[in-house]
C-alpha cells in the first residue's frame, strides 16, 4: 500500500487518487480539480484549517503543527 508523499493518507482504493489516477503518488485531498498537485502553500493552509477544525487550536499554533508534520513528508523534503 501506497501513502500520500504530500500529507501521508494511506492509498487504499482508487477513489483515493485524484481523478481515480492510481499512477499518481499523492492522493485527492492534495490534489487541484485538473488532479494537478497542491503546492506546499495550498497544502500548508487546508492542513491548517484541518488542524484548526480537528484539534481547536488557533491559526497560528496549527500552523506551526502543520509544517512540522509537513516537512517529514517526501513531497516537501526541500521547503
Amino acid at each position: 500500500m501506497k501513502n500520500c508523499i504530500a500529507c501521508g493518507m494511506p492509498l487504499r482504493e482508487k477513489e483515493d487518487y485524484p481523478l481515480g489516477d492510481e499512477s499518481k503518488d499523492y492522493c485527492k485531498h492534495c490534489a487541484h480539480e485538473d488532479g494537478s498537485m497542491q503546492t506546499y502553500d495550498e497544502k500548508l493552509e487546508s492542513m491548517a484549517a484541518f488542524v484548526i477544525k480537528t484539534q481547536g487550536l488557533n491559526e497560528d499554533v496549527a500552523k506551526k503543527v502543520a509544517a512540522e508534520q509537513l516537512k517529514g513528508l517526501p513531497a516537501w523534503q526541500n521547503q
